[in-house]
Order: C-alpha cells, then sequence, then structure tokens
C-alpha cells in the first residue's frame, strides 16, 4: 500500500465528498488493483475518464473509438471507466490512499497541487514532457494548474475551457431584450424580465460542489477576495468572500432569477433546463455539445463573457472565469508506465486533440492544434479570449481540493435555506463559511 501524507490523509477524512473513503477503499479497482486491473501488463491499461459530455455514454462513445485507434497503432489495450464528477474525486483519493487505482486518469485541473501534496501522481518532469513532445508544446495558461508552483507538475493539459454566458435568443427576443448582461447589476434586471409564466432566467446547480466554488472564486475575485492568504492558510470568512458568495446565493434568495428547485440541481442539469427553454441563461465551461445532444439548435443560442461588476472583463477585480480545464495524470505505482507514457502521447497528440477538443466544445492546451478552424467558432473565440485575458487559475495549494468540497457544500447549505423562503443574510453566510474554514486541516 501507498504511503501519503498524514495532512493529505486529514484532508481526505474530513472532505464531505469522501466521507465513504473506508468504505470505498476496497471496491477500487484499476491498473495497480489485484482485482483485476492490469497487473503490469504491457498490453493492458486501465484509464479514468472524467464526464465531460452530457453523459457517460455519450462519453464512451466518443472515446472508445479513439481508444481502439490506440489499441491499433500501440497493441495496448485500454480499459476505459468515465467516473462522474461527483464522484470522482472520492474515486482519486480513495486510490490515493489505497495505492490501487488506474494507470492513467483525468483530474480536475484545480485538484492538481492537492494531488501532487499526496505523492501519489508521477511528476512531470523535463525528461518525461521529453517523452510526449516537450513542455513547450503547451499553452502556458494550461501549464499554470498542473500542481503547485516551484514544483515538477503533476499532470498535463488535457481539454482547456473557460466560463461564458450562454443565452437563449428567443426568449431574450420575447422579453424585449435585445443583448446579453455585460454587469452583474444588467443581468438581474434582464433576468426580472425573464423570470415569469413559470421560466425562469438563470440556471444554477446549487448540489454542485465545484460549480458553486467555481462561480464564488470569480465573484471572490472581483470582491477583493482570494479565500487563501499570502501563506496557503484558508481565509473564508473576508468581506469579500462573504460579499461574493451572499451575492450568488441572492440570485435565488433576493433577485428572485434562480428557480428554487436549482438548489437540489447536479452536474448537467441547468444546461438540461436551458436546452429545454425553461431557463435563458446559463453560466457554464464549454457548452455546445450538451445544447445539440439535447436537441437546441446551434442558432438558438448565444454566447458573451460573464458580467462583471462594472466596465469590461479583464484582470484583478474584473476577473470573470477561473481557469478551467482537465489534466491528464499518470499513478506513480502504474506497472504499466511505458504504456502510461505511450498513452498520454496518444491523447495529447495535435490530431487527438483536434477531434477530442472540438467534440466536447473545449480549447486545445496543445498549441498547435489551436489552428484547426473547429476553433474559430464564436462559442470558442469568446471562451478562448477569456482564458487569455480575463481568467485568473484556483489558489494552487495542497488544500485546494478540500476548499472545493467545504465552501462548495457551504454555497449549497445556503441555496437550500433560500430555496425554504428563509433568510440568508450576511451573518448567515459569515456563519456557514467560518464552519467550512473550520474542517479545513490544521497545520
Amino acid at each position: 500500500m501507498r504511503r501519503i501524507s498524514a495532512r493529505a490523509v486529514r484532508a481526505a477524512a474530513g472532505s464531505a465528498v469522501v466521507v465513504s473513503l473506508l468504505a470505498a477503499a476496497t471496491g477500487c479497482g484499476g491498473g495497480t488493483s489485484a482485482d483485476g486491473g492490469s497487473n503490469g501488463s504491457p498490453k493492458t491499461l486501465t484509464y479514468w475518464a472524467s464526464n465531460q459530455g452530457p453523459n457517460i455514454e455519450a462519453d464512451k462513445k466518443t472515446l472508445e473509438p479513439e481508444l481502439r485507434k490506440f489499441e491499433k497503432q500501440t497493441g495496448i489495450k485500454v480499459k476505459l471507466e468515465v467516473v462522474p464528477w461527483s464522484d470522482l474525486l472520492n474515486r482519486i483519493m480513495t486510490a490515493a490512499t489505497s495505492g490501487q487505482g488506474p494507470d492513467v486518469l483525468n483530474i480536475g485541473n484545480t485538484w492538481s497541487a492537492s494531488l501532487q501534496a499526496t505523492g501519489a501522481l508521477m511528476p512531470w518532469d523535463e525528461a518525461s514532457f521529453g517523452k510526449i513532445g516537450g513542455r513547450d508544446r503547451f499553452v502556458e495558461s494550461a501549464l499554470g494548474s498542473t500542481g503547485a508552483r516551484g514544483q515538477d507538475p503533476a499532470a498535463v493539459p488535457l481539454y482547456s475551457m473557460s466560463y461564458a454566458l450562454y443565452y437563449n435568443k428567443k426568449m431574450f427576443a420575447d422579453a424585449g431584450v435585445a443583448k446579453p448582461p455585460a454587469t452583474w447589476d444588467e443581468l438581474v434586471a434582464t433576468g426580472k424580465k425573464l423570470s415569469k409564466d413559470g421560466k425562469w432566467a438563470l440556471g444554477a446547480e446549487g448540489s454542485n460542489l465545484s460549480n458553486n466554488i467555481h462561480q464564488v472564486f470569480v465573484l471572490g475575485k472581483q470582491h477583493g477576495a482570494d479565500f487563501f492568504d499570502a501563506q496557503g492558510r484558508p481565509d473564508f470568512t473576508s468581506d469579500g468572500a462573504v460579499k461574493a458568495v451572499k451575492q450568488y446565493v441572492d440570485f435565488m434568495a433576493k433577485d428572485k432569477i434562480i428557480a428554487p428547485g436549482n438548489a437540489e440541481y447536479a452536474q448537467n442539469q441547468s444546461l438540461s433546463d436551458f436546452a429545454k427553454g425553461r431557463t435563458a441563461m446559463v453560466l457554464w465551461q464549454a457548452a455546445a455539445s450538451t445544447f445539440t445532444s439535447q436537441g437546441m439548435a446551434d442558432e438558438d443560442w448565444g454566447v458573451a463573457p460573464v458580467p462583471v461588476a462594472s466596465g469590461a472583463p479583464g484582470q484583478g477585480t474584473a476577473v470573470n472565469s477561473m481557469v478551467a480545464g482537465i489534466n491528464m495524470a499518470v499513478f506513480k505505482n502504474t506497472r504499466n508506465a511505458d504504456g502510461a507514457m505511450k498513452f498520454v502521447k496518444f491523447m495529447t497528440s495535435d490530431e487527438e486533440q483536434r477531434i477530442l477538443c472540438s467534440t466536447y466544445g473545449s480549447i486545445p492546451p496543445v498549441k498547435a492544434a489551436q489552428s484547426d478552424p473547429a476553433f474559430d467558432r464564436p462559442e470558442l473565440k469568446v471562451l478562448r479570449e477569456t482564458l487569455g485575458a480575463s481568467a485568473q487559475a484556483l489558489p494552487q495549494v495542497p488544500d485546494e481540493s478540500q476548499f472545493e468540497t467545504v465552501v462548495g457544500t457551504a454555497v449549497k447549505n445556503l441555496f437550500a435555506t433560500a430555496a425554504g423562503g428563509g433568510a440568508v443574510t450576511e451573518e448567515s453566510v459569515k456563519a456557514e463559511l467560518a464552519k467550512a474554514q473550520q474542517q479545513m486541516p490544521q497545520s
């Protein structure tokens, strides 16, 4: 069994996402396990992919032809499992603790520093990068979310994304709204015009902890909050953090532009409502493939930058997205390191980047792949410009995944209060954030 740091174990044990850690440990399989993994075979790899498409079956349909292509090229068979986002961090931490994980896996790029601290992932030094064509093939902003500064990255970028505001053109026209909102005041005013006749202005996913964090992190930057101090210690109850969380929850509690039922929504449910014309706007990363899969025509929706407090998006207080994306990592104790390296090289090749990123509507973190005309669509232009000019990475600190869990849960609890008609005040927000901070590992 692999050993990981006591700090990482404390973080896992305290996390609401991984409360089932001990119960799950015996059921975790993969490339280094004794229950049907590759057992070191040079002809087999296990791969945990993240759910990038509208559902798991859609991901399998996208990935399996590419994995067969890899098998034909190399003779190595890849055993695929697509893991839902609601389970992914739990599964990874269980694998890191038990030493029984896949050979290769996808991780949310915001978890890179946390998973790096466990010591379970293979570090990507210059020699490792050399085996996949070199570090300079990748966009620098994407490399910025691959682990703590001053250390070799824990993963390599696979899909890059940023947030945008998607809006329903017909619903806007029917409400007499000429253009998408550029500021939050405009979004609320527009939202009140759109929230009528059983339809709502803005979609949210109150039970999606990662999405909660993404939204309040951006609002936090706009209010001057960082959530961690210069020494990497949690700072969740600053005035800016409280204002950010309250502003987000107030879209439901005070402004009444988010349906109360959204408090219980999980991954992709807000996108489904948007595609079916039940909500007029949604703040999301790459979403085109989901809309298409649910029967929404490309001409029915538009895309614009996420609003800011005033002015135009840019650095500083006009940050309007986190640096979003998916990284690809290799478990350090894989028994098929050579095959794993070949697979990472394949998935980050120019050709596969064009195929996969165009399917998922994401931005290739591999520079050469971005020249494909598929990435000149209006949606991707907004996402690419946001990523380059007005996005910031979530804190690259060891306790980042715990931050997502406890603060994401605090936001979830506040949405539940708002949905039930309860008051959401600065005091109640600060109390929830204080409770969250108490659950962080104590150094």
